[in-house]
């Protein structure tokens, strides 16, 4: 994600009828006077020097060759001045929703340099509204409130719903950003086949491959570091008809869950309808017939059904089993872990080490070691 650009916003403008007053004082000329060699009214002069009535480009081009200065000066500061007087209306009214930015993760986003501290209360509100790409709280309220998307996470931790629109936020922006080819099904099938080999792989740029794999097909696989408040795994949408997106946090820090939820989230693009956004906070995921499906495809593509049920019923799970089952299948030896594990096969303790385990630095998500003590 990009830096916020910090740019200079004075807390002041210039109007330009002081300037004019100026000029008519300097140049020894009456309001009437001027009127009358612009060919305007005595009354629209007196309200554009009060402040009542803005320079408009026909009246910049009389000023132009009646007072020597050039039109798009008078514009310009005509421009500026109205923009000033219309920012300093938006923030006296977002005083008001002070309270509704404090539900929101402010610190973590300016931490990230993905919104910039605002020096009140009610900049706050507007940087977060830039941050959301939504003119108003009303707006806002317009494009989240009936956000449908399939999330999948922990129903033992029920996650702030703020924090669940700003992390998906964070990766709207870097879908954004990614620049993918149009989707296909065909393609994106082929490059899951290929990830699925690459979970074998300790490569230091491994998930960059991945990602690299995804886009080719059409995806726009992102990591996005959850937020505090934020008990997820992972979501999917489309972003447009040409663009889908995997969004994954890694909470578990395992690669065993990243697995599993790349391609649980693979089967929604695959399989489901594109919709809107649904985000399930309180884990009713387990209820609905998409999340049981994708879970049920995510497991039977990492380890085909047949193959699992022979190994399983052998009945050998040590680590030399583990490791020979997993090279046989061409896959992580921890995904065969935390299967067993999910599996109640052995207890969610043993055998840790044979997976790999996850870190972010500076937001960026990484292998860091093997092994999970």
């Amino acid at each position: 994600m990009s830096k916020t650009q910090r740019e200079f916003q004075p807390d002041y403008a210039t109007p330009p009828s002081w300037l004019l007053e100026e000029y008519l004082e300097s140049w020894g000329m009456s309001q009437a006077e001027l009127a009358r060699r612009c060919g305007r009214s005595r009354k629209l002069i007196s309200e554009i020097v009060n402040g009542k009535a803005p320079i408009e480009p026909e009246t910049a081009l009389q000023f132009e060759k009646v007072l020597g200065l050039k039109a798009y000066i008078w514009l310009s500061m005509e421009s500026s001045y109205r923009l000033h007087l219309a920012r300093g209306k938006e923030l006296r009214e977002f005083k008001d929703a002070a309270s509704w930015a404090e539900r929101f993760p402010l610190r973590e986003l300016v931490d990230r340099n993905c919104m910039e501290e605002g020096a009140t209360d009610a900049e706050n509100v507007s940087n977060l509204l830039t941050f959301f790409g939504v003119a108003s709280v009303d707006a806002w309220d317009t494009k989240y409130a009936d956000a449908c998307m399939n999330y999948r996470h922990s129903p033992s931790f029920a996650s702030q719903p703020e924090e669940l629109y700003t992390w998906h936020r964070l990766g709207e922006i870097s879908a954004i950003q990614s620049e993918c080819d149009p989707y296909s099904k065909t393609q994106f099938r082929k490059a899951l086949g290929e990830i699925r080999s690459l979970t074998a792989s300790h490569d230091e740029d491994v998930l960059e491959k991945i990602q690299d794999l995804c886009m080719e097909a059409g995806v726009a696989l992102i990591f996005t570091e959850p937020l505090p408040q934020t008990r997820l795994s992972g979501a999917a949408w489309w972003y447009s008809d040409r663009k889908a997106v995997i969004q994954l946090s890694a909470r578990h820090k395992t690669d065993d869950h990243l697995w599993f939820s790349l391609f649980h989230e693979a089967a929604h693009i695959l399989k489901h309808p594109k919709k809107a956004i649904h985000i399930e906070i309180k884990g009713e995921h387990a209820k609905d017939q998409h999340e049981r499906e994708a879970d049920t495809w995510a497991t039977d593509h990492l380890i085909p059904r047949r193959r699992w049920d022979t190994f399983v019923a052998g009945g050998c799970f040590d680590k030399p089993d583990i490791k020979a089952f997993a090279l046989e299948q061409g896959i992580a030896p921890g995904i065969v872990v935390g299967r067993l594990q999910h599996e109640k096969l052995i207890p969610w303790r043993q055998h840790n080490d044979l997976k790999r385990r996850l870190g972010w630095t500076d937001h960026t998500l990484r292998f860091v070691e093997n092994g999970v003590q």
